[in-house]
């Protein structure tokens, strides 16, 4: 399957979360991004070192340049469950602008095409590292990385991009 691509219709899935009170959500992704300027980047595992310590905090320390540039909202989307999603939740407890969304079979990342084979290192099918911004459910811009690499879907790389 191709990776999704500028210009491509987002798909819809169903992701999964704990909301503030504690209760598991089941999400569809249309319902989040329809009618919207979303970003949504997706990261290989919660509490891995480059999506904990770089990734996701870039995205959390840029949200209100984001907001300015007329970004609704930001999802990230994890192949991890959602009880994992939690407790990695908890470690950027000054988070409230980065929604993390737990795809715990891998389904959207295989449906997105962005699905990465990490096996040989005893992690099972992730995702790969990417962001992409999405305005009423098209792709306007895809950041997808090779690999596990960190060199294109950075906030600071989505930033230039808009």
């Amino acid at each position: 399957m191709a990776p999704i691509a500028v210009g491509d219709t987002l798909p819809d899935g169903t992701l999964s979360h704990f909301d503030s009170n504690d209760a598991l959500q089941h999400v569809s992704i249309h319902s989040l991004a329809a009618g919207k300027k979303v970003i949504i980047i997706g990261v290989p595992g919660a509490f891995t070192p480059t999506c904990s310590l770089k990734h996701v905090p870039g995205f959390i320390d840029l949200a209100s340049e984001f907001k300015s540039k007329g970004i609704d909202q930001i999802i990230c989307i994890t192949v991890n469950d959602p009880f994992v999603v939690k407790a990695w939740g908890k470690t950027y407890p000054n988070n409230d602008s980065v929604l993390l969304l737990a795809d715990g079979s891998a389904k959207y990342t295989h449906a997105l095409g962005l699905e990465l084979d990490l096996s040989e290192k005893g992690l099972g099918i992730r995702s790969r590292r990417f962001s992409l911004l999405v305005d009423d459910l098209v792709v306007k811009v895809a950041h997808i990385e090779q690999g596990g690499e960190f060199s294109v879907s950075s906030a600071e790389d989505m930033l230039k991009a808009l």
